[in-house]
Formats: C-alpha cells, sequence, structure tokens
C-alpha cells in the first residue's frame, strides 16, 4: 500500500493554481472536470503520489459542501490498493464503515471508493485501485 495521493479542496483553481506552481515551480500535468465527482481537477505529479486541487463545479457538491463547512484545505488522503472490492470486504468485515460499498469512477478513469471519516479517525481516506 502507498499514498496515492492527497486531494485538497480549493474555492477557485484560477487562485489555487498560481499558488502551487510557484510552489512546486511548474504548472499541473494535467486538469480534467469529473462530471460523477461534481468536481474540476488539477493534477501535480510528485514521484510515486500527487496532489490534487479540487474545485467543485456545482454548489451541492461534495467540495463545495466541505469548503462552506470547513473552509479550503485537505480534503482526503488517497490510498493505493490493490484488488479494490476485496479489500472494501474485509475493510467492512474489520469494522470499518463504508461510505462507498462498490468502486466509482474517479479523475483519471481509475476506480475509486471513499471510506467515511467516523471509522477513520476523523480522517476522510480515499482507496484508488491500483493499476
Amino acid at each position: 500500500m502507498k499514498i496515492h495521493h492527497v486531494g485538497i479542496a480549493v474555492e477557485s483553481l484560477s487562485a489555487a493554481l498560481p499558488v502551487f506552481e510557484k510552489l512546486l515551480g511548474r504548472p499541473p500535468d494535467s486538469q480534467e472536470v469529473v462530471e460523477e465527482q461534481k468536481v474540476r481537477v488539477a493534477v501535480f505529479n510528485l514521484g510515486e503520489s500527487r496532489i490534487e486541487l479540487l474545485e467543485a463545479t456545482d454548489p451541492d457538491s461534495p467540495i463545495a459542501r466541505f469548503i462552506a463547512k470547513r473552509g479550503q484545505g485537505i480534503h482526503h488522503l488517497t490510498l493505493a490498493v490493490p484488488k479494490m472490492v476485496e479489500r472494501l470486504r474485509e475493510l467492512e468485515v474489520a469494522g470499518i464503515q463504508l461510505i462507498d460499498r462498490e468502486p466509482r469512477a474517479g479523475a483519471g478513469a481509475e476506480r475509486i471508493a471513499f471510506l467515511h471519516p467516523a471509522s477513520t479517525v476523523g480522517v476522510l481516506i480515499e482507496l484508488v485501485e491500483e493499476k
């Protein structure tokens, strides 16, 4: 298992991108809209992991609700796992509360699933299936 990425909720990519471009010394490696998640994503690859800046595309999206409640900042930590469905079943049996019982589409057409922060010491954990 490894850290796949850290998701950072931002009010505006146009405001956040210059900050991260200065910090990292380059523009993002990719940008896309993930309709299912109602989010626009800018990705900075950093070795084996990456930073994803997340801007809501709908006022009812999870990112918009997060920012309204907590402000901009770290939204989730993503771990890469093999055999997603099998891992979800193992975690559920171990008492971890799942937000997603089945994988769904995420950025880069990757299969993802979220674990509820109530059972992960307050941290929203996303799992992504290794390719």
